[in-house]
Order: C-alpha cells, then structure tokens, then sequence
C-alpha cells in the first residue's frame, strides 16, 4: 500500500525540530559548491526540490542570488523556513507541492534536488519527475540529484528508497535529455552521530528531447 505522501511529511515537519530529522545540514557545503561551480550569475532561476526547511536558499541569499524558488510537499515546513528567515523569505518563491504534481509556470537555470529523487522507486515516477525536469531546466541550465549510494541506508523516515551509483544514476537520467558533468560522494554526518553515504551527480539539459 502506497503512503499519503503529503500526510507523512506534514507530520514529521509538525513533530520533529530541524536536528531531530537525519537530513538536517547547518550547512549544505557539498550543494553549494556545486552551484557555485556551475557559471551562474546572481539573477539566474535556481528551485531547491524538496527545501522546505533546508539552509540552502539562506546561504544563496547571503551570497545574493536573488531568483530563488523553493518547493515542498510539506506546508509546515515551508512555514519554518519562512519564519526562519524572516523577512528574507519576500525574496523567495515558496511553492507548496508534490513535485509529482506541481505546475510550474518558470523554466530554472539550476535545479537541486538532495534526497527527493531517491523516494521515487516506481519506474513510472521516476519518468514522471525526469520528464518535469526535462521541460522545466533550460537547455544549458543544471539539475543536481544527491541520492542515498549503495553504500547508504535504503530506508529513509521509515520509507524504502532507490540507491543509486554515479553510473546508475546516469543511465535512469540521461536518457531524457541530460549529460553528465560532474559527481561526487559525501559521507552525511546525522545529528544522531551516523553517517549516510550519498552520492551527488549533477547533469546539463543538452538539446535531444530524450525518451518519455
């Protein structure tokens, strides 16, 4: 039987604080220096999938991107990256969705996903999400997907996940429409004092129209 997706984050973002969750980052180094890698000026379209309470979005608007969009499923935790950041948060798109169902009316320069991708074990969600990235990534722009490796846990909040290896996480996402520019795997260090090993690979939109 299929979770209620939104009903399972809603209540994680209600009960739990930002270091009770394994996710958590103070500061997520290994995303941004791959954005800070990736040629963008200030005013190009990044989305953070899936950041609803994460730090990212502070540090890229400390570092004074100003086109920043940030998407959850969970409506609590978008709430807390709002207080969070006072009124810092007017400069931010907040966009309350499953980004199985999102309409999303911007094309991005920058798409980043850490562990949302790897919740999508059905080959038919997977398409889903890669067929959306597809139309929504300008060509030339970037997504970045950090996965749970095969190292890693294969559960994540209770939930069984897809691990990934740089390798086979190309072959599930170049096909549509992507190339492969750089990968990287990092060992996350949990507030509850374990590692989870991800794997981190980030793709340029290329012209070919790939599969469907």
């Amino acid at each position: 039987m299929e979770i209620d997706r939104k009903s399972h984050w809603e209540q994680i973002y209600q009960e739990k604080g930002p270091t009770e969750v394994s996710w958590y980052q103070e500061k997520p180094q290994t995303s941004l220096d791959f954005i800070h890698s990736a040629g963008l000026t200030k005013g190009d379209s990044i989305i953070d999938i899936g950041g609803g309470d994460s730090r990212l979005v502070d540090y890229l608007l400390q570092d004074e991107f100003s086109n920043l969009s940030v998407l959850d499923i969970s409506a609590n935790a978008i709430a807390k990256g709002k207080r969070r950041l006072g009124e810092d948060a007017n400069a931010v798109s907040w966009l309350i969705s499953d980004v199985l169902e999102v309409e999303l009316s911007e094309r991005y320069r920058y798409w980043h996903d850490r562990a949302v991708f790897h919740f999508l074990v059905a080959d038919h969600h997977q398409r889903q999400y890669l067929n959306l990235a597809r139309q929504m990534i300008v060509p030339g722009g970037r997504i970045l997907i950090g996965a749970f490796s095969e190292q890693g846990p294969k559960k994540c909040s209770g939930i069984a996940i897809q691990q990934y290896s740089a390798s086979s996480l190309c072959q599930r996402v170049e096909p549509f429409g992507f190339q492969k520019t750089r990968s990287k795997i990092v060992n996350h260090s949990t507030p509850f004092g374990t590692v989870q090993n991800f794997v981190f690979v980030e793709f340029e939109r290329i012209e070919s129209e790939g599969v469907n």
